[in-house]
């Protein structure tokens, strides 16, 4: 049965979807010798599909999936042009090449998942599934008058976001926490949130995504998650 390219890539275990795009864009996916386009498919029982000139073969391998506590400065990536520390370095003694499922960006901490399943990456990156994100957030400004605007429609990037579930959870001479529960997963979509309600944000924790919880996971360590957290997911 015909496939699209990408989730041939993600299935195999070699990328993500997304990274899977820009290789096919890149031109360095061929189906039968021919440079394949993006949108193109291909049977992976009849046709022969190569990265870069080594055929793409379905991985027998089980999937892995880890929960991965992200400290401050690290990327979100598997490598980074300017050199800087990603996301792979706290993974390697995993023992598989696993992609992390979304973004945290380098200044935020907190609860990422990773994985060599592409398609459920997938499934979780979409929007359509709205796969609710918890944050804890340190804030510095008027909270009473943000409340109010973090609540409200709000636009970001010439799109109306869902409404946010924001919470102040406490107060202190420093500043304000607050939680903020969404939908979406756009760039640095809490911290741009804060800047256009009049708030600075000095720190950001992830701590659930679902029913999924950070819990006790000390920063820059990982463990896998369990069957029914697995099965949790996939039922989304």
């Amino acid at each position: 049965m015909k496939q699209r390219l990408q989730k041939i890539l993600a299935s195999a275990g070699l990328c993500s979807r997304r990274t899977a795009e820009t290789y096919i864009e890149e031109g360095r996916v061929t189906v039968n010798g021919a440079v394949a386009k993006l949108g193109d498919s291909a049977d992976p029982e009849v046709d022969l599909v190569a990265l870069d000139g080594k055929a793409v073969l379905p991985t027998e391998k089980p999937f892995c999936y880890v929960m991965l506590h992200k400290p401050v400065g690290y990327v979100s990536t598997m490598s980074d042009e300017r050199g800087r520390r990603t996301v792979r370095d706290l993974t390697l003694d995993v023992g598989e090449r696993i992609y992390p499922v979304g973004r945290l960006d380098l200044n935020s901490s907190g609860l990422l998942l990773m994985t060599n399943d592409g398609a459920l990456a997938h499934r979780l990156m979409h929007p359509r599934y709205e796969v609710e994100k918890t944050y804890l957030v340190g804030t510095r400004g008027d909270v009473a008058a943000a409340l109010p605007v973090l609540r409200a429609p709000m636009e970001l990037d010439g799109v109306m976001l869902h409404p946010a579930k924001v919470e102040l959870v406490k107060t202190a001479p420093e500043g304000a926490v607050l939680r903020f529960v969404i939908h979406e997963g756009r760039n640095r979509q809490v911290r741009r949130m804060c800047e256009k309600a009049g708030l600075d944000v000095s720190w950001l924790r992830r701590v659930a995504e679902g029913k999924l919880t950070l819990g006790d996971l000390e920063k820059g360590t990982w463990r896998y998650l369990t069957e029914a957290e697995v099965a949790y997911l996939k039922s989304i």
